[in-house]
């Protein structure tokens, strides 16, 4: 998400770089009402970004109208596989405390989000999930790998293992009883803790994935 800052830096930036400069420019907006022209762009990317989006269809036809016709928009989302069971109390208790803990709303199924992008009018070149690809080929380790515990006390996964988790939440506790933390930071950790515990269990039990990629091309004659 750019606030003002970050867009005000990255223009600082990018005039300064002779490779990008009058090439590249950052615009804060809305990506359910992008403001930019129609036809306009050359191609459109998006990670881990439109699974905020509290409506895929519209989001992605926003994408749509600005690019020109034949221009290709591609995209990972983070989506619920076909192993997810909605009757799976589980299942339900892990998509939402990923939810939670990562401030989305309902996640969206890979059909759910194949779908919004033909309806949106995209002719689909591929959709497929990237990690577990990668993950199958043995060129890449499970996309959950940094949230898997671990008994290194000098690595950050240690946070992940039952003493880890609980001497992170006593540090907190202490933190916010002594006023060296705000009132409030107990209630965010558990959270963000337990979102993080859901979207390993959940990636450990392939029904969600973080890298869902899909492209997309907008028809020539659009």
């Amino acid at each position: 998400t750019l606030n003002p800052y970050q867009v005000a830096r990255g223009n600082e930036i990018t005039s300064q770089d002779p490779t990008v400069v009058g090439k590249c420019t950052s615009v804060q907006g809305d990506f359910m009402e992008l403001p930019f022209d129609k036809n306009s762009f050359d191609g459109a990317y998006a990670i881990e970004a439109t699974c905020h989006a509290p409506n895929r269809t519209d989001c992605y036809k926003q994408v749509y109208d600005a690019l020109k016709p034949g221009a290709r928009f591609v995209l990972y989302e983070w989506c619920m596989t076909d192993k997810y069971d909605a009757n799976n109390e589980d299942h339900q208790r892990m998509k939402k405390d990923i939810e939670i803990g990562n401030g989305l709303p309902d996640i969206a199924t890979t059909k759910d989000c194949y779908d919004a992008m033909k309806a949106a009018g995209f002719e689909m070149i591929e959709a497929y999930d990237y990690a577990e690809g990668y993950e199958r080929q043995g060129l890449a380790k499970p996309w959950m790998t940094p949230l898997l515990p671990s008994w290194n006390p000098f690595s950050q996964r240690f946070q992940f293992n039952w003493l880890g988790s609980r001497v992170t939440n006593v540090a907190i506790f202490l933190m916010e009883l002594l006023f060296i933390a705000p009132k409030g930071t107990v209630k965010t950790q558990k959270a963000l803790q337990a979102g993080a515990f859901a979207l390993r269990d959940a990636g450990c039990e392939h029904i969600f994935t973080t890298a869902y990629l899909m492209v997309g091309r907008k028809p020539l004659k659009a």
